[in-house]
């Protein structure tokens, strides 16, 4: 009984929460993943991308709020989730248009890419902080449950109770639809054909009839749906700050990398083992170790390795021994 219970506590506080955060920086990953595969850069304004695109979909949702509009028990947000992905896609057309397309027809290298990122990664947080201010914003409406630790004791008799939250449970259907949907489109569509060959050699897609800029563009707005999906799914799970958005480059970064930047599976394994390091070693496990642990051996302290305030640094960490030992990432391919 004892064990059940610090599975339950362990399921509360590392494994369910490390599962949605896991979905999110996958699905964050992937968009890295498909820019750096099709336009061979390292993109910066991606945490502010998500940003934008969860920005339009507060506003939208504030405006069908207004008008009574909603899916309850579900949030709101869902119904957004089109226009913010439009929104977002048209933000970086545009931008490729009027940024990257010049330097790409200089063939700059693309360190100069990941120069003019940085400077759209500015304006981008720049404009959504003027859009909507600064502060914490919670849009999330709907059950705030699917199962409450309430419930989940009075139906069991424990002691300890799972709680499950709505946002947790859409992050992880969302997550596996949309990434099913992108390996089918990939994998099984003409078009997703012509992107990997596109990201495989240019020159010789070029050559077979492919048409670059068709190719960039389409690149461009699955990159958005991703950053709008992964930014909603994530304000739903937790709340809304600009400088939030700005601080999850990092994680994601280092799952993208992590996995082998450029390679799809390799973002959503990043994501996960990314997100379960930051949050188990975070967490205080005293609770838990109470339960499995004889009397005698329990400890006093919290039994925490990190206070929350490194998760950053976990990823930090995880990411500079990536480099160092397999710079291709766990998944990619070695080098020659």
């Amino acid at each position: 009984m004892d064990f059940l219970h610090a599975l339950i506590v362990f399921c509360n506080f590392v494994a369910v929460p490390a599962l949605a955060y896991g979905s999110q920086l996958a699905l964050g990953a992937l968009g890295v993943t498909i820019v750096f595969g099709i336009l061979r850069f390292s993109n910066f304004a991606h945490g502010d991308t998500m940003a934008f695109g969860t920005m339009v979909a507060i506003l939208a949702t504030w405006w069908l709020q207004s008008q009574g509009i909603g899916i309850h028990p579900l949030p709101t947000a869902l119904l957004a989730l089109p226009i913010a992905i439009a929104a977002t896609a048209a933000l970086l057309l545009a931008t490729d248009r009027l940024v990257y397309r010049f330097f790409r027809s200089k063939r700059s290298p693309p360190v100069i890419f990941v120069a003019a990122s940085i400077g759209v990664m500015m304006l981008f947080h720049g404009l959504v902080r003027l859009i909507i201010g600064p502060w914490n914003q919670r849009f999330s409406d709907g059950e705030r449950f699917i199962v409450s630790a309430r419930e989940f004791k009075t139906a069991t008799g424990l002691n300890e109770g799972l709680a499950i939250k709505t946002s947790q449970a859409i992050t992880a259907v969302v997550a596996v639809a949309i990434v099913a949907v992108l390996f089918w489109f990939l994998n099984r569509t003409k078009t997703g054909k012509s992107m990997r060959a596109y990201s495989d050699n240019p020159d010789l897609a070029l050559l077979s009839g492919i048409k670059p800029e068709r190719v960039v563009a389409i690149c461009w707005v699955l990159t958005a749906a991703l950053a709008t999906v992964a930014g909603v799914l994530y304000g739903l799970d937790k709340s809304f700050k600009p400088f939030t958005y700005f601080q999850l480059l990092l994680p994601i970064f280092a799952a993208a990398i992590v996995g082998g930047l450029g390679n799809p599976v390799g973002a959503i394994a990043g994501g996960f083992l990314v997100a379960f390091s930051e949050i188990s070693v975070t967490y205080a496990f005293k609770k838990v170790l109470g339960y499995v642990l004889p009397e005698y051996l329990a400890p006093d302290g919290l039994a925490q390795l990190l206070s929350t305030d490194y998760k950053l640094a976990v990823s930090f960490t995880i990411l500079v021994i990536t480099l160092l030992i397999r710079p291709t990432g766990l998944l990619g391919a070695p080098r020659q």
